[in-house]
């Protein structure tokens, strides 16, 4: 008789290898990113500053990051064939035209063939830069606009932003931006970068790894809680109402969009930086009431933290983005914007010491029979 077989579903409590690129603590609900703490860097970093960390695995020097910079910069550009290709899938939801774009690429690009270490990560400071641009261009073109050249004299998130909305930010809006990205460039073993390691150990390019990225983040079981959160608070309209749907939602045992996370038993250490953002930019704005709509939530929620519902980074980034004037379906493909470097350094690791990733399944299916021929079934 043989030991019975464990099952780990959805392989939770599994580790498949050693990764040296982020901490998590989901019992003390902490963070970092290379050793550094999510909290010094969301305070005092720049997502350019911290995508170097997560690629190169130090902070970098002045020069170091003048020059990382630049090389970002000089790779703001598509082909051409590329605003055909959204143009005709202008329609879509923006994660099936970024999907698709970040694909084509593979085709249009001879570099992204390359495979190696060096390919890799110049292959990704490219997509880097290329994936919000993706983002912006489709949104204006399903508008009837035309898309916005790239500024050089932009930051990365700052950049973003005006491309997609034709206006140069406010420095405050653009380091809210940019906090965001830096608070979702990497975060472990989660579903889009586990996607991107299977796909690397077949021995696949770059662009192949994170096409499985992006297509593994549209599910909402993984990127879009943050969507869900904003329509949620329309649902709720007024701080008010918000004990009210908190009950009526646990009594039928449905969960409350934003709390829980698969990692954290305690707060999302990000949470706190989106909420404070999200704070000041409804100030400034004047519109105080979706910050305050999500706080009444948090205080109705209280009793269940005990069980593990906490609030997760995606439950202020959906207002966040909300005040920026950013569509609800926009919300997803800028959780990709933030964590490319992390999916492209997750591809780097799994490459050093490449293995194909191939778990089993128990079968339980019917027992050995014989095959009938047709006509005598």
């Amino acid at each position: 008789m043989t030991d019975p077989v464990k099952i780990n579903r959805g392989l939770k409590g599994v580790y498949f290898e050693r990764s040296g690129v982020s901490e998590i603590d989901g019992a003390a609900g902490t963070l970092s990113y290379r050793g550094y703490s999510i909290h010094d860097l969301a305070t005092r970093s720049s997502f350019e500053e911290t995508a170097y960390l997560l690629l190169y695995g130090e902070l970098p020097t002045i020069a170091e990051l003048a020059a990382f910079d630049a090389s970002l910069k000089a790779a703001r550009f598509l082909p051409p064939e590329i605003a055909t290709i959204i143009d005709a899938t202008k329609t879509g939801h923006p994660m099936d035209v970024l999907r698709t774009c970040v694909s084509a690429l593979a085709a249009l690009e001879p570099a992204s063939q390359q495979v190696g270490e060096e390919a890799f990560l110049a292959n990704g400071i490219r997509l880097t830069s290329q994936i919000p641009m993706i983002v912006a261009a489709h949104h204006r073109i399903r508008q009837g606009l035309a898309a916005i050249a790239p500024d050089p004299d932009l930051g990365h998130a700052a950049n973003w932003l005006w491309m997609l909305q034709g206006k140069i930010p406010s420095t405050e809006t653009a380091r809210l931006a940019d906090t965001d990205l830096i608070l979702h460039a990497e975060h472990g073993s989660n579903a889009s970068s586990f996607a991107a390691r299977v796909t690397v150990g077949t021995e696949a390019n770059l662009h192949a790894a994170i096409t499985t990225a992006i297509a593994t983040l549209s599910g909402p079981a993984h990127g879009g809680a943050a969507e869900d959160v904003m329509k949620m608070v329309q649902d709720i309209g007024t701080p008010e109402n918000a004990a009210a749907y908190v009950k009526a939602k646990r009594a039928n045992r449905e969960a409350v969009t934003g709390f829980g996370h698969r990692v954290y038993r305690t707060e999302d250490p990000r949470a706190r930086h989106m909420r404070d953002g999200v704070a000041a930019l409804g100030r400034e704005m004047g519109q105080p009431e979706w910050y305050e709509i999500l706080q009444a939530v948090t205080e109705a929620m209280q009793p269940y933290a005990r069980h593990g519902l906490n609030v997760n980074v995606d439950f202020y980034s959906g207002v966040l983005y909300q005040l920026h004037g950013i569509p609800e379906d926009l919300y997803v493909p800028i959780f990709a914007i933030g964590r490319t470097p992390g999916w492209v350094i997750q591809c780097i690791e799994q490459q050093r010491q490449n293995i194909l990733i191939r778990p089993l399944t128990e079968y339980n299916g019917p027992a050995p029979r014989a095959y009938l021929p047709i006509k005598d079934r």
